[in-house]
């Protein structure tokens, strides 16, 4: 028997959080250095998986497959195709730099608090969390797919409601309420799509007879399966509702800024830039490929839902006054444009809209964990707060700025590609939709452009006049972070190359073309 790297992928994480949450409690230090060691190791696993993995191979590969509960048609099915390995390996990547951000946002509070955080219990359950999102991009087993989209609920909503923002200007016991409020509206709301979601679940079953998704997939193309046509698009719906909320689709988005503005700058960015990603994910992988009819009865409508999420999201953005608050909405905008991509129905739309699902990961990952230390320095999330930090924080300032560029999808940084790419594919099947959704890139620019001129530009405020730098260990996560977003940026080809062929496959299995151009090019 070959060695079950997938599974060693996932399981690395796992028995990590066991050992990190078993180390005594004097022994924080090297609890964070267990974590970190952990993160760096499944890293180098997603290596050898990305290394292995042959885009013009087999669709589905690196495949295990073994009888779990066999009176129910449960199989432990793993397999990665292009899209799940560039997104098992934008997990594995950015989980190290969440760690280093966050060295020490679970060390005790200032002398003589009662209030002592669990070191151990922080960097556990972001191990926890990265083992469940690796698996979840894993699973071919809808079954198996469905427990951990579900079970790393449990270990976000400690992170989020045990491990909040200390930058809050209402006292301890408001912000721990605060912190639950966000907690538990992330959990119900989430909750809420997985209950529906599991009725869809069971409801494939009795259709299908299998969890597998290879099997159903196959069955339907050879004729063998057949599905009512009323029956196909409540299942589409059941699994479309919960994967919306994961996403976060308007209207079921109200979470997000809740959770991102009371969360750690680690833990929002685990929740935004890896978490969320499962739900498009998910869409394209499960709504696509098990439910293709449903998925184009159902395209209008999700893309006037994406679209108001651009547009919404960005708007929004422009009004916040808090740093967290803006980079949600914008992070709901973002997500618009993804999920407008893989419903455009083209390959060009699809593909960017995985590349902008890894883009949108190491963007985000560098605006918010700068935004992080620079509210750690201050004890502010507020932006009027803020001024002249580039004049005694330069560096600091710097990488702010680049992260900010890249959200607004500036040429030359990665996410503009991906960008590019989701609007083409639309507009060559819905031009309408693709003009409108141009709005977005206009705003983002505004809201980008305004939050760092007021925080970094204009006089010196005393209150940041002594504002230090970043250190060795903030330079450590945010560097690498900007090389990325300039490599893929100006040579995006190592990941489109991985990312095409899974895309065209999909595109296979939906029996969906992309349109011919207006004008036949000159030959």
């Amino acid at each position: 028997m070959s060695f079950p790297l997938l599974t060693a992928t996932a399981a690395l994480p796992a028995l990590g959080a066991v050992a990190t949450a078993a180390v005594p409690a004097r022994q924080r230090t090297a609890a964070k250095w267990l974590a970190l060691l952990v993160t760096l190791a499944t890293l180098a696993l997603a290596i050898v998986v990305l290394v292995r993995f042959d885009p013009d191979g087999a669709r589905y590969q690196l495949t295990e497959s073994h009888s779990w509960i066999r009176d129910f048609g449960v199989r432990y099915e793993l397999g990665v195709d292009g899209i799940a390995v560039a997104l098992v390996g934008l997990t594995a990547l950015l989980m190290p730099f969440i760690v280093l951000a966050g060295w020490h946002d679970a060390d005790p509070l200032e002398t003589g608090s009662r209030r002592w955080r669990p070191t151990q219990g922080f960097f556990a359950l972001i191990l926890a969390v990265e083992a469940m999102v690796i698996i979840s991009f894993e699973a071919t087993d809808v079954f198996v797919f469905y427990i951990f989209f579900e079970a790393m609920l449990i270990p976000m909503y400690f992170l989020i409601g045990g491990f909040g923002d200390r930058a809050h200007s209402q006292g301890e016991e408001a912000a721990s309420t605060q912190r639950s409020y966000a907690a538990v509206k992330f959990l119900l709301y989430n909750l809420a799509g997985g209950l529906i979601m599991l009725a869809a679940v069971i409801g494939l079953y009795v259709v299908a007879g299998s969890f597998s998704l290879q099997e159903i997939v196959r069955a339907r193309a050879d004729g063998s399966l057949t599905m009512a046509t009323s029956t196909e698009r409540w299942l589409f719906l059941g699994f479309f509702f919960a994967f919306a909320v994961k996403a976060p689709l308007w209207p079921l988005h109200t979470w997000l800024p809740n959770a991102m503005q009371e969360s750690t700058a680690p833990v929002a960015v685990l929740i935004t830039a890896v978490v969320d990603k499962v739900g498009t994910f998910a869409m394209l992988r499960f709504c696509l490929q098990l439910f293709p009819e449903a998925s184009k009865w159902a395209t209008p409508v999700i893309l006037v839902l994406a679209l108001i999420s651009i547009v919404y999201g960005a708007l929004l953005a422009v009004g916040q006054r808090d740093i967290k608050r803006l980079v949600a909405y914008a992070s709901i905008s973002h997500f618009g444009f993804i999920v407008m991509g893989i419903f455009a129905m083209t390959t060009q739309g699809q593909s960017g809209a995985t590349l902008y699902m890894v883009n949108h990961g190491i963007s985000t990952a560098a605006l918010m964990l700068v935004a992080g230390f620079l509210i750690s320095r201050r004890g502010s999330r507020l932006i009027a707060d803020y001024g002249g930090v580039q004049k005694v924080a330069p560096v600091l300032a710097g990488t702010f700025l680049i992260g900010g560029l890249a959200t607004l999808s500036l040429p030359g940084l990665a996410p503009f590609v991906s960008e590019f790419l989701v609007l083409v594919g639309t507009f060559s099947r819905y031009p309408v939709i693709g003009i409108i959704a141009t709005v977005g890139i206009v705003l983002a620019a505004l809201y980008t452009l305004v939050l760092y001129q007021r925080t970094m530009t204009g006089p010196v405020k005393p209150e940041v006049s002594a504002m230090p730098d970043l250190r060795a260990r903030e330079v450590l996560v945010v560097a690498p972070l900007i090389v990325l977003l300039v490599l893929l940026g100006v040579y995006p080809k190592p990941l489109t190359s991985i990312v095409d062929p899974a895309v065209k496959q999909t595109m296979s299995d939906i029996q969906q073309k992309d349109p011919k151009p207006a004008v036949e090019a000159a030959k």
